[in-house]
């Protein structure tokens, strides 16, 4: 029996990828170990692993941006991508182009022989090996799924940082913070800096901490921030950045993740140091689609990929400091295992239409059951709430667009599915009602 010919096109690739393993989320490290060290991936370069609940990508990309503008050549993996799997691996702040992914998907399906390998295991595998092949002076990965067995523990960060962390995902990772956090905290190494940016940690975190002798860094005690409405400062063990402007990145929670990357380039001073300017033009320069982005126009457009409750009561939070707007539409659409009863609960007293949609995946919750959720809440809004179903997110956003006034505000959240499935045509154009 003939082979299969090996796919020529990413696209292919990544469609085989998805039929290589009967499971979509295998919680184990040693068949990514294996293929790893077949492969022979290492780096030469410092390397800094990213985990937590909420604030990975603002955290990762901070990094990105603050080291760029250093001058150093940056590769960063992060996820999940919104529109282009290309997204989820950039070199010197860019995408990769598609067709440089290539040799790497071969030589992970070369190596792996018979083990078996979930799409994010070999995607996860391909985007490292380009990473650990190309002349960088730093490395930044971020943790899909809790960290203890996430695929990115198969490397070994020079230095960790761990974002808030809240209750998601409990039945891979557990039911309460602690659970969470003790499999956040795997990302750890004995004698090497992690960072902890969430400001009341679980105490799993910082007893593994202890336990295997990491260098824990904590925020409010190891490095803080102060600030008022104009301007902000951060204090470590032994550096200090004063005077800073807020980072370009909105949203109430930034600055801790703005502190925790601070602090990792702080842990990484020696082979890594930066100086404030590069400080001040990257957490100015900072770009991250999807994290209460406000697109420019009328009516106001929010896109935001909170999913789980933590998120969006921070999504709620700055929602409310955004002024007066006479009616809010909201388009949803999220996973079916998400805590969607806290979700809309939140969410509720500030939305005037909801707009719930299907998403193209099985596990998505489909649209007519967040209706029928939504109307079994007995949930109340800020007037008199109307309630309708789309086949997608881009048809629910051009619906709220049909019935939004002007001065009105749609606020996009949920998935990534659901923001990514409005920007896939690009950035929506906004003015009178509709979508170009």
């Amino acid at each position: 029996m003939t082979p299969d010919p090996l796919p020529t096109t990413l696209d292919a690739w990544l469609a085989r990828c998805e039929r290589l393993h009967p499971k979509e989320i295998d919680m184990a490290l040693d068949r990514v170990m294996q293929v790893k060290q077949r492969l022979g991936i290492a780096f030469d370069a410092p390397v800094i692993v990213v985990a937590g609940t909420n604030g990975k990508g603002s955290t990762c990309t901070m990094l990105e941006t603050i080291a760029l503008q250093a001058g150093y050549r940056v590769g960063l993996y992060i996820k999940p991508h919104l529109v282009h799997f290309e997204e989820r691996c950039r070199v010197n702040g860019a995408s990769v182009a598609a067709d440089t992914l290539l040799p790497h998907f071969q030589a992970v399906e070369e190596a792996r022989g018979d083990t078996p390998l979930t799409w994010f295991e070999f995607t996860t595998l391909a985007i490292v090996r380009l990473l650990s092949q190309a002349p960088l002076d730093l490395v930044i990965l971020e943790v899909g799924l809790g960290g203890r067995l996430d695929a990115v523990n198969a490397f070994d960060g020079d230095c960790a940082v761990i974002t808030s962390i809240d209750i998601d995902h409990v039945d891979y990772l557990g039911p309460d913070r602690e659970s969470i956090g003790r499999e956040k905290a795997g990302i750890m190494r004995t004698g090497r800096p992690v960072i902890v940016s969430d400001p009341v940690p679980p105490q799993s975190v910082i007893d593994r901490a202890r336990e295997i002798q990491a260098d824990l860094w904590l925020i409010g005690r190891d490095f803080h921030h102060t600030g008022d409405k104009q301007q902000w400062s951060w204090a470590g063990r032994s550096k200090r950045f004063n005077g800073l402007a807020y980072p370009a990145l909105r949203g109430a929670n930034q600055l801790l993740n703005a502190s925790g990357a601070l602090a990792a380039f702080e842990a990484l001073n020696e082979r890594v140091p930066i100086n404030a300017q590069a400080v001040r033009n990257g957490l100015a320069l900072v770009e991250l689609p999807g994290r209460f982005q406000i697109v420019p126009g009328r009516p106001t457009l929010v896109l935001d990929v909170a999913h789980n409750p933590h998120a969006v009561a921070t999504l709620a939070q700055n929602l409310d400091q955004m002024g007066f707007y006479p009616r809010t539409h909201a388009v949803f659409g999220a996973m079916q295992d998400k805590d969607l009863d806290r979700i809309l609960a939140r969410m509720a007293p500030l939305v005037d239409r909801w707009h719930f949609c299907d998403l193209p995946l099985p596990r998505a919750a489909k649209a007519v059951d967040l209706k029928a959720r939504h109307a079994a809440l007995q949930l109340r809004g800020p007037g008199p709430v109307t309630v309708d179903v789309h086949e997608d997110p881009l048809a629910a956003l051009r619906a709220a667009l049909v019935q939004a006034d002007p001065a009105d505000r749609i606020v996009v959240f949920g998935s990534f599915f659901t923001v990514g499935g409005v920007l896939k045509d690009g950035l929506p154009r906004l003015g009178a009602a509709h979508i170009g």
